[in-house]
This record gives C-alpha cells, sequence and structure tokens, in this order.
C-alpha cells in the first residue's frame, strides 16, 4: 500500500499552481526563472540537479518537491538505488545539523546558568 497516491498528488499540484499562477502570475514566473537559473550553467548534468533536489526537498519536508523532482530525476535516467543514496546523504546532513544545533543547545543552557548565578534574582519570562 502506498502512502500516498502521488502520481494524483502532482497532478493537483500543478493544477493549484496553475490557480496561483494566474492570481499572482509574477510570482510563478519568478519560481519558474529562479528554478532554471543553476541549470543554464552546465557545470553540473541534469540527473545530479534532480538527485540535489531529492536530497534537499527532503531536509525541507516539501511533498510537493519530492513528488516533482523523483519523476524528473527518473527521466533524466536516474535509478532508486543512486536516489536512495542521494537520500542517505540528506539523511546523514539533516542528522548533522542536528548534533550542530544540540551542542549549541547546551551553549545556550551554559549561557543562561552563568547569567542565573550572577544574578539569581532573574528568571526566565
Amino acid at each position: 500500500m502506498r502512502m500516498l497516491d502521488w502520481n494524483a498528488y502532482r497532478q493537483q499540484l500543478v493544477a493549484t499552481v496553475g490557480d496561483l499562477g494566474k492570481l499572482s502570475p509574477d510570482t510563478v514566473k519568478g519560481y519558474i526563472t529562479h528554478g532554471g537559473a543553476a541549470q543554464k550553467t552546465g557545470h553540473l548534468n541534469p540527473k545530479t540537479h534532480e538527485l540535489i533536489a531529492l536530497a534537499a526537498a527532503v531536509s525541507l519536508r516539501c511533498d510537493g518537491c519530492i513528488t516533482v523532482h523523483t519523476e524528473a530525476a527518473r527521466k533524466t535516467g536516474a535509478t532508486k538505488e543512486e536516489i536512495a543514496e542521494a537520500l542517505a546523504v540528506a539523511v546523514s546532513v539533516n542528522a548533522g545539523a542536528a548534533l550542530v544545533y544540540s551542542t549549541r543547545t547546551l551553549d545556550a543552557f551554559d549561557a543562561a546558568s552563568k547569567r542565573l548565578e550572577h544574578r539569581p534574582e532573574e528568571t526566565l519570562q
């Protein structure tokens, strides 16, 4: 059983973005221009672009990005194994970010503790 009907979702997404484009055409045109800008350099091939997009989509938790870029990745010849490897990179980077922000949290705790040691009458509000 599938978690989501990705094909139907992608069709709905395209239609609703089209609706937004009617209400705010410059927003959608700007998005399309922005999205195509990186591809114009030619330094990375289209499959690599799509694998990066999928890793970013997972990191950003964007179902719309996942469905659009999964289809695009398949069209560029990306295999399920290549996609899985790109997703493993996303998992690793997200875990690393959580680790880094964990150290920042402990640093914030230490800073608050020092402040309260010097001014015990203060409370956090």
